[in-house]
C-alpha cells in the first residue's frame, strides 16, 4: 500500500499542478508568445513530482518481503503516504502559484523573477 500511495498521490499532484501551469501558460502565451518557452518552468516543476513517487516506491519495493512484521508494514505505508500526499499538496501549491505567476509575467516580464522564488521556496518546503 505504501508504494501504491507514493506513486497515485504524487502522479495526482503532478498532474494537477501541469494541468493549472498548462492552462495559465496558454493563456499567458495568447498575450506575450515569445515568454512561453521561458515561462515553462511550473510545468516542468510539477511533473517532477512524479518522479519522487517512483523513487521512493522503488526504495520501499526493495524492503518488502514475504513474511514481514506488522510494524515494518505500517513503517512502509506511512513512508508512501507522507511522500503522496506531500506532492499532492505540492502539485496543488505549485499549480496554483504557477498559473499566476506565468499570467503576471505576462502582464509585467519584471515578475518572472519573482515567480521563480516563490518556486525554489515551494520546493525547498517539499
Amino acid at each position: 500500500m505504501g508504494c501504491a500511495a507514493a506513486i497515485v498521490f504524487s502522479c495526482l499532484g503532478a498532474a494537477y499542478g501541469t494541468a493549472k501551469s498548462g492552462v495559465g501558460l496558454s493563456a499567458m502565451g495568447v498575450l506575450r508568445p515569445d515568454l512561453v518557452l521561458k515561462c515553462i518552468i511550473p510545468v516542468v516543476m510539477a511533473g517532477i513530482l512524479g518522479i519522487y513517487g517512483v523513487v521512493v516506491s522503488v526504495l520501499l519495493s526493495g524492503g518488502l518481503a514475504m513474511k514481514q512484521t506488522l510494524f515494518t508494514g505500517f513503517i512502509q505505508m506511512a513512508a508512501g503516504l507522507s511522500v503522496g500526499l506531500s506532492c499532492l499538496a505540492a502539485g496543488i501549491a505549485i499549480g496554483i502559484t504557477g498559473d499566476a505567476g506565468v499570467r503576471a509575467t505576462a502582464q509585467q516580464p519584471r515578475m518572472f523573477v519573482g515567480m521563480v522564488n516563490q518556486r525554489r521556496t515551494l520546493t525547498r518546503v517539499h
